[in-house]
């Protein structure tokens, strides 16, 4: 396991971050992303979906919980957990499925899933500070090593 922290002042940064990850993601296919309301989560995904080709709106499936993008040359599912009730219901949305598939899962608020998603490749933690962001990334899995290896 390491650790790479990333101070992030703008929007505009966190998207660029987002599209760094993208472009060397290797095969990390599920990464999970903490942060309080409004720490910038979504602006980091759409970051990630604007280098896979999207260029589309993106916006938190606060709702549905997933929003699948089938892009040219990956299928990218983002999730958002945050209205989650119960782990269950992972079961009725069909997560397994999108985590078996070849695409990338990124997960919003996958505490809430309480044990019931696979060990992610990457954690992200989005914290908010007086001049923007700290963005903390750790590996959890070779795959997340090999993607940290090449941010630094």
């Amino acid at each position: 396991m390491s650790c790479l922290e990333q101070p992030v002042a703008t929007a505009a940064e966190m998207e660029a971050l987002g599209a760094k990850l993208a472009s060397r993601l290797g095969n990390a296919r599920v990464i999970y992303v903490h942060g309080p309301l409004g720490a910038g989560k979504t602006t980091l995904v759409r970051g990630m979906l604007r280098a896979f080709g999207h260029e589309g709106a993106v916006k938190s499936p606060t709702f549905t919980l997933v929003e699948p993008y089938e892009l040219k040359d990956i299928s990218f599912y983002h999730f958002d957990l945050y209205r989650l009730n119960d782990p269950e219901e992972l079961e009725f949305l069909g997560v397994r499925d999108y985590l078996h598939r070849k695409g990338v899962c990124v997960v919003e608020w996958a505490e809430r899933a309480q044990g019931a998603l696979p060990t992610p490749d990457l954690d992200i933690m989005i914290s908010p500070t007086g001049t923007g962001r700290m963005v903390k990334m750790t590996t959890l899995t070779p795959h997340g090593n090999a993607l940290l290896e090449t941010l630094t």
